[in-house]
């Protein structure tokens, strides 16, 4: 079973096992506008939680998108580098950024579920 956490920086991560899936939220996509760019992390790169991993740019900004958890970084997604406008359509589904293994889920406490996150951007 997978489940979706988020955090304060408009980061989601969907957990399967010992790996989550990473990307922005559609309220993040909204705030940026249209995606121009996206710079992926590299396969096999170490993270430690809270930092910048990516990034994306749009017309309006640019702007970091930040490891929710600490992990090894397994796969990027390949088909967002080549069309980042996905990021505007589907946000929380194709437009995911990378998947990363897990070193510490005791780290997932701080995350938000989906009601905190909809409570935290209303």
């Amino acid at each position: 079973m997978t489940t979706t956490l988020y955090t304060s920086d408009h980061e989601w991560l969907a957990i399967d096992g010992d790996v989550a899936t990473v990307g922005i939220t559609d309220y993040a996509q909204q705030q940026l506008g249209d995606v121009v760019f996206v710079e992926l992390p590299k396969v096999g790169r170490a993270l430690k939680k809270a930092e910048a991993a990516a990034v994306v740019e749009s017309v309006k900004a640019a702007s970091d998108v930040y490891a929710p958890i600490s992990g090894e970084v397994l796969e990027t997604n390949a088909e967002l580098a080549a069309e980042p406008a996905l990021v505007n359509s589907d946000a929380q589904g194709k437009a995911w950024f990378f998947k990363i293994k897990m070193a510490d889920k005791s780290e997932l406490g701080g995350l938000m579920d989906e009601a905190a996150y909809k409570a935290h951007t209303a």
